[in-house]
């Protein structure tokens, strides 16, 4: 009776302790967003020491009542955060730092590292909760949603505060901002460059972040990192959003999306830093700022910038370097987590089969690389090289004018890859012909990969409906490629999505034409495929759109980035599997 009532009184502390590190979080909020007296700084600050010393307390308890947890891997991570509290007592007690007023180190300056240790403080012990995902309350498709309208939502008060930018802004605006950067989009209502501060741009940098994976993924997987497991339920419901074919898989596959993409923004920072000229730029913070937010924005197809013309600024369009940087980083990007393990696995298949001396040892693999990744590279490699054929022979005396022969092919690459969902522009799009404009569209239509942090319809969903077309030109009744039958539900997925992303896309282009009667449908078309697809890309009308506009326009970027078809599967409740089969009937077609 005793042990267990310890064992309460234990789960009641942590459960306490978990409050006070949400409600740090909370005050890092009230510290960046609103400006203070010197007074209430100095009491935040010490509040902050206080939260994290009782974090850090909480942990080495753990440890204590726990001596197994010694043997995982989050121990190392305990170890350091642990590491780094010793050090800012040491800063704050022996060498007697002054966190106001030393504007010799500025890091240290204001208390950026006890900051960094209360967010830390929250991520150890919201991962210490038991996060059930039920299906028998929520489906995957219904998580997923709710997931991303309450990251939406949080973004939207966030961008509200008043230091997130220099000029009031309304509440239409800061949800329209927050689900473009939540969704990946990148249409915009305001100047990201002019209209928000420093501190407002990292939330979108945050809000893309964590819209390019999922709030899901992150949450799923710290928890299960620090607890070392999870439930049967969890791993169930985590696979449906994964696609993990195995339940042994799901957490395997959160690691690979969370090191591939960390991974990817990190050299991609590195080497867009290298790319600039130091000239444009005010200090090397800003230089750095810079590079980390077209990483995260590129990678995750946002097609955010901090530039007011985006990389069509003077200073930076001529930067061929930086655009061949930002093209290899949104098209990994866009061509899905699961190819770019693929692909890397079929490399290291590759490097083996190479340097092994003794081939016998080598067991043959023929299908290292899957079909998915196939039928992915094959398309993707397929339309970008065509339209970018197009756009070169169509925009040479056009948009193209003003570069050099190399400048050209570098331009024409970007314009021809950006507009399925990257949303950067190297060239005025206005300025674009109508042919051009044309392509454009069909290429936002079509979209980036499946599993990717892109959105349209996808190219394999293009990929399928082709093929489809082949086989019924051909005679055939099943879709045949690499020696391999494509599955019937894959067709119907396909056709499903098609159908469905014309029928929203449609819808929200005869509401816009009732509240923007001076706009053309060009224009109104243009906007509602860039919304669809999550791309970004615009001619010039967004910030001019009514309210009523405004919220369809969210409304339609909303549901391209989960997908109408998840939206559907979490409307309709899901039929119980039948034993029986009616006759079937051929319908006629035409």
């Amino acid at each position: 009776m005793q042990q267990r009532l310890d064992r309460m009184s234990l789960q009641l502390y942590y459960r306490i302790v978990f409050w006070i590190s949400l409600i740090g979080l909370g005050l890092l909020f009230f510290d960046f967003g609103f400006v203070h007296s010197n007074e209430v700084q100095y009491y935040l600050d010490h509040s902050y020491f206080i939260i994290v010393t009782l974090g850090v307390s909480t942990t080495i308890v753990r440890y204590l009542q726990k001596p197994l947890l010694f043997r995982r891997k989050s121990a190392l991570f305990d170890f350091l955060v642990l590491s780094a509290f010793l050090f800012l007592i040491k800063l704050r007690f022996i060498d007697g730092l002054d966190e106001y007023y030393n504007d010799d180190i500025y890091w240290l300056s204001k208390p950026v590292l006890i900051k960094f240790a209360v967010i830390f403080s929250f991520i150890r012990e919201f991962a210490e909760q038991k996060v059930i995902f039920s299906r028998a309350t929520l489906n995957p498709a219904q998580l997923f949603i709710i997931s991303f309208l309450g990251i939406i939502l949080l973004g939207s008060g966030l961008l509200l505060l008043p230091n997130a930018t220099f000029d009031e802004i309304s509440f239409l605006d800061a949800l329209f901002t927050s689900t473009s950067a939540v969704c990946v989009t990148g249409l915009i209502v305001l100047d990201t460059a002019k209209d928000f501060t420093q501190f407002g741009q990292t939330i979108i940098l945050f809000l893309i972040q964590i819209g390019g994976l999922g709030i899901l993924t992150f949450a799923s997987y710290f928890s299960y990192f620090f607890k070392g497991g999870t439930s049967y339920e969890n791993q169930l419901a985590l696979s449906d959003i994964t696609s993990s074919r195995k339940l042994g898989e799901v957490f395997s596959t959160l690691k690979y999306i969370i090191l591939i993409t960390f991974g990817i923004e990190f050299f991609s920072a590195i080497l867009i830093y290298t790319s600039l000229d130091s000239d444009s730029f005010t200090s090397n913070l800003d230089m750095i700022f810079f590079s980390v937010f077209h990483a995260v924005s590129a990678f995750c197809n946002a097609g955010f910038s901090t530039l007011t013309d985006s990389i069509y600024e003077g200073g930076f369009r001529l930067n061929y370097w930086l655009q061949v940087i930002l093209i290899l980083t949104f098209v990994l990007g866009g061509l899905g987590f699961p190819i770019v393990v693929n692909i890397l696995k079929y490399f290291r298949y590759k490097l083996k089969t190479l340097f092994t001396r003794n081939y016998r040892t080598t067991i043959y693999r023929p299908w290292v690389l899957s079909l998915n990744s196939r039928i992915t590279l094959i398309t993707t490699f397929a339309i970008s090289i065509i339209s970018f054929v197009v756009f070169y022979i169509l925009e040479y005396e056009n948009a193209l004018v003003g570069h050099d022969g190399f400048g050209k092919v570098i331009v024409s690459i970007f314009s021809a890859t950006t507009p399925r969902t990257a949303g950067f522009n190297v060239v005025d799009t206005s300025s674009l012909g109508f042919s051009t404009l044309m392509l454009i569209i069909l290429l936002m239509w079509i979209g980036a990969s499946p599993q990717s942090t892109g959105g349209g319809i996808k190219t394999s969903t293009l990929a399928i409906a082709t093929l489809n077309i082949l086989s019924l030109a051909k005679g055939k009744t099943r879709i045949e490629v690499f020696r391999r039958e494509i599955a019937d539900i894959s067709v119907r997925r396909a056709f499903a999505i098609i159908s469905l992303s014309l029928i929203v896309i449609g819808m929200a282009i005869i509401m816009i034409t009732i509240f923007e009667p001076n706009l053309s449908l060009l224009e109104i078309a243009f906007e509602c495929f860039s919304a669809y697809s999550t791309v970004g890309l615009s001619l010039g009308v967004t910030s001019d759109l009514s309210s009523a506009s405004k919220f369809i326009i969210i409304v339609v970027m909303f549901v391209g980035r989960i997908s109408m078809l998840s939206l559907v599967i979490a409307v309709f409740k899901k039929v119980k599997h039948k034993s029986y089969r009616y006759p079937q009937v051929e319908i006629t077609i035409n």
